[in-house]
């Protein structure tokens, strides 16, 4: 009896690590595109006019221990966008997940930070994830936002179309505000205003807590100069996203832009398109 009491307690001790971490995630920046050329000055509030540079164009694999593949935002696809920008190095966001070990349909989860068509384009290119959208901005985006030719910039129609049949399909979970309880491992924020309900992601690694802010922060400029990003309904709303971002991550250089090309110098990269957020 007392050597099956040891070996119990040995098992349990073994096995105690492995849950403490059963809600912690590596974390990726994968760049699938860059668009060239792009106006600071629509990036940072108050930059030069005549500041130009090529953003990167990203989404964010996080992988859990448990199985759960997330993804945070989507990328684009549609023919429209290429004429539109000058878009350089494209590769299909579903593909460039592939040095990870990854298919589309390895996908469980795809948070949408905002429904821009950057971010929100890709939805249909993950078939099996289910998506975590605030609420507030699911609704506008579907409903009052087209009852005015002035209150839906930069969301696109098929766009809007693919999260609602998600929807109908039964594979659309609504965040309500700020949620750090209903997926382990991940809190949902309410961003600042990039759009109606924009929202960010803090992730927990087995080392620290990395915050994914997507276009709430487009470049680490924002973060340092703390200057509010040029586009947005409300840039005191987002500076104050912008201090929260900073609070909750582990350190400042945790707090991850959605369109710096420097992400992709300060950390170690897994391929020429893929860096572990570390």
């Amino acid at each position: 009896m007392r050597f099956a009491g040891l070996a119990l307690i040995v098992a349990l001790l073994l096995v105690a690590p492995l849950r403490g971490d059963v809600d912690k995630y590596e974390v990726y920046a994968v760049r699938f595109a860059t668009i060239a050329n792009f106006r600071v000055a629509s990036l940072v509030a108050g930059a030069d006019p005549a500041r130009r540079m090529d953003i990167a164009m990203m989404i964010w694999v996080l992988k859990g221990i448990d199985g759960r593949v997330a993804i945070v935002d989507s990328g684009f696809h549609r023919e429209q966008y290429f004429r539109q920008f000058a878009v350089k190095d494209y590769i299909k966001p579903s593909d460039a997940i592939a040095p990870l070990g990854l298919k589309p349909e390895s996908v469980t989860d795809l948070i949408v930070s905002h429904m821009h068509w950057d971010h929100a384009g890709g939805i249909d290119l993950f078939p099996s994830a289910r998506v975590w959208i605030q609420k507030d901005e699911y609704d506008y985006y579907t409903g009052d936002a087209w009852q005015s030719p002035n209150t839906h910039g930069g969301i696109d129609p098929d766009d809007v179309q693919a999260i609602v049949k998600r929807n109908i399909a039964g594979k659309v979970s609504f965040v309500r505000g700020d949620d750090e309880t209903t997926v382990s491992g991940l809190s949902f924020n309410v961003g600042g205003k990039h759009t109606w309900a924009s929202q960010y992601v803090g992730v927990q690694t087995p080392k620290a807590t990395v915050v994914i802010a997507s276009d709430n922060m487009y470049l680490y400029e924002n973060l340092d100069a703390r200057k509010p990003i040029a586009q947005t309904l409300d840039g005191v709303s987002n500076l104050r996203a912008q201090d929260r971002m900073r609070s909750l991550a582990s350190d400042p250089r945790l707090v991850v832009p959605g369109h710096d090309p420097a992400v992709f110098d300060r950390f170690p990269h897994v391929s020429d398109r893929i860096v572990r957020i570390e």
